[in-house]
């Protein structure tokens, strides 16, 4: 649609997950026509990134270091470990505050249609971390959909035969919705996952 450098960056950015053409596009012109946008220091960023990022030695998330932050923190609880499927859930349960233990993060969820079996996720380096009797407590905090409802039934299965409780995150109606636009899946879960007040 546009000639040589132009079309060729929109390209890059819509290779991008979540990036369509129309914001590939706005991404580019924002960059041309925003004369204070730092280009050099995104271009420098882009570069480091694969040099100085790795994941953690012990819960694969990103990280700077062998170990995460989170990992290095003495204040975290050994006894918890809540078990997400990729770095950016991490992040997510994070900005909630309200959970002080250590994460797993297995790499993606058990998909047969996409060829990922438990083999294929960090579920080896969980059972090691499980096996020194530290851990009580592991939350199972897959995405509510196909693919996590499976690793979280698998998990639950391996992890009966050893003496740690197994939760599941609670899922069912946003705050601020209402009954009438709620997919019976959705409030199905909320009955199942309803509490006494």
């Amino acid at each position: 649609m546009y000639d040589g450098i132009v079309q060729e960056l929109i390209d890059e950015f819509g290779r991008l997950p979540g990036i369509g053409p129309k914001s590939a596009q706005r991404i580019t012109f924002h960059i041309l026509q925003t004369p204070s946008f730092d280009v050099a220091r995104l271009a420098e960023l882009l570069g480091e990134i694969r040099e100085r990022v790795r994941f953690c030695e012990i819960c694969g998330n990103v990280a700077e270091q062998e170990r995460c932050a989170i990992c290095r923190d003495p204040r975290r609880n050994p006894a918890l470990i809540c078990v997400v499927e990729d770095a950016k859930d991490v992040s997510a349960i994070e900005r909630t505050r309200e959970f002080r233990g250590l994460y797993h993060v297995l790499g993606g969820a058990i998909s047969p249609i996409a060829g990922v079996g438990p083999d294929d996720l960090r579920i080896t380096q969980l059972m090691t971390r499980l096996a020194d009797g530290t851990v009580q407590e592991v939350i199972i905090a897959t995405n509510p959909n196909l693919e996590g409802e499976a690793t979280a039934s698998y998990l639950s299965r391996l992890l009966t035969t050893m003496q740690i409780t197994v939760s599941r995150l609670a899922s069912g109606l946003p705050v601020g919705g209402d009954l009438e636009y709620a997919d019976e899946v959705t409030l199905g879960r909320a009955f199942e996952g309803r509490r006494v007040l």
